[in-house]
């Protein structure tokens, strides 16, 4: 039960002339007798709440900035109208800040019988799930004084997938297979290791590629065609122990990683590579495998979604041991984690040399914009101070990358923007020189 702010509006106003005129407890019960009857009639005819009936259906993901609508189903069973307030309450990270008032809050009027829809617009600021809390309806009746008020728990559950903003790379990207493929009209004809076909020869081929077995046997000059190594095995290896919980800009690392991964992984699908994930800390938190080119971005984002960064040292001994197993064969296994000093040399570089043995190795670390523009800072002594700190967090990854690459690692450190470009070039370059 609530009392409305009409029925103690009418209580105040009535109480005033009593209190100047009369003031006796009889004037007050002249007064509030009638309005209190009121309100007891108000409340008989309005709807029972315990008695709705409500059903959810909508959207049960969506990409992270993108909207997800909600639909809940009221209906009224009984034989009085339902007016009513309803609040549908979701968690906090599931509204941009100061919209949740106006978006979880509707009006509805239900006649006896009959069922009517209301949509919740989410907005969600972080990934994960978000899950309905409960439903709030508050009934009116026909006068407004008092209302009948109640929750009903209604599940639903909406998955917040990553956004993947460095989709919009794919493109470019994909030009640039083409084209090692030979598919593309350009200058060269197609760059890669694996021998794809025969030909006849042409003037400007390269006489290195005429196959002379095959001349011999026919009557023109054959010559020998390649493409980039296709079905290779690509292992996407995901730290999200404590230094993936750091943020860069307005997002953690390991959301800066995923997005590389995704990009990653899509143009490794057009190229005919098996593409598997890996997510883990202290212990395997995801693992995706043996999906099909077409099933694989969808599998990879519904992982992904739910993984939060853990405050706890990675382990790089079950890193390497689960990595392995996953990997029983060459493969190409790139490790998206970080490029500071002390959690490389404590913890991957003791048992680096496993991966390397027997696999190529990528390695993949959001570096942090704001270290470079501290670097350019001049002017004062505390920006002169910020410089130097700067430069030398800059020379200790300098160095931390040269020995990772003296070891036969592949390094690829760039700010958040520019990683998942700069991570799928260096895959590219990889396939061009038959390293994978």
């Amino acid at each position: 039960m609530a009392v409305t702010g009409r029925a103690a509006l009418l209580a105040a106003l009535g109480s005033l002339p009593v209190g100047i005129w009369e003031p006796s407890w009889t004037g007050i019960l002249a007064v509030n007798g009638p309005l209190a009857l009121a309100c007891a009639c108000d409340y008989a005819l309005a709807a029972p709440v315990r008695r709705l009936g409500l059903t959810r259906s909508g959207d049960t993901s969506a990409r992270l900035g993108d909207p997800a609508d909600v639909t809940l189903t009221i209906t009224n069973p009984s034989r009085r109208p339902l007016r009513a307030r309803v609040r549908d309450a979701w968690p906090p990270s599931s509204w941009q800040p100061g919209t949740e008032h106006t978006a979880s809050r509707h009006r509805v009027v239900v006649p006896p019988g009959e069922r009517r829809r209301i949509t919740t617009r989410l907005r969600p600021t972080r990934r994960g799930d978000r899950h309905a809390d409960r439903v709030t309806i508050r009934s009116y009746g026909p006068l407004g004084l008092l209302a009948r008020q109640g929750t009903h728990k209604v599940p639903w559950t909406v998955r917040v997938l990553p956004p993947f903003t460095s989709r919009k790379h794919l493109p470019s990207k994909l030009a640039r297979l083409r084209e090692l493929d030979g598919r593309t009209s350009v200058l060269t004809r197609g760059e890669g290791t694996e021998f794809d076909s025969l030909r006849d020869y042409v003037p400007g081929d390269d006489t290195r590629s005429i196959d002379w077995r095959a001349t011999a046997r026919q009557t023109t000059v054959a010559v020998r065609t390649w493409r980039p190594e296709r079905d290779r095995h690509i292992l996407l290896v995901l730290d999200t122990g404590r230094t993936s919980a750091g943020r860069v800009g307005d997002i953690p690392r390991l959301d800066a990683s995923m997005d590389a991964a995704l990009l990653l992984a899509a143009l490794a699908s057009r190229a005919g590579d098996r593409v598997d994930l890996l997510a883990y800390d202290r212990r395997l938190r995801t693992l995706v495998q043996g999906r099909t080119a077409g099933d694989l971005l969808p599998s990879l984002v519904n992982a992904m979604a739910t993984l939060e960064p853990e405050l706890v040292e990675t382990d790089a001994h079950g890193l390497t041991a689960t990595a392995l197993r996953t990997a029983p064969r060459r493969s190409l296994i790139v490790l998206l984690t970080t490029l500071d000093a002390a959690p490389i040399e404590e913890g991957l570089l003791p048992v680096l040399a496993q991966l390397t043995q027997r696999h190529t190795v990528l390695q993949a670390s959001v570096a942090d914009p704001h270290i470079a523009d501290m670097a350019r800072a001049r002017g004062t002594t505390d920006a002169v101070y910020q410089a130097a700190a700067a430069a030398h967090s800059h020379e200790e990854r300098n160095r931390t990358a040269d020995h990772l690459r003296r070891l036969g690692v592949t390094v690829v450190d760039a700010t958040p923007d520019e990683l998942a470009p700069k991570l799928a070039d260096a895959y590219l370059a990889l396939k061009t020189a038959g390293r994978l």
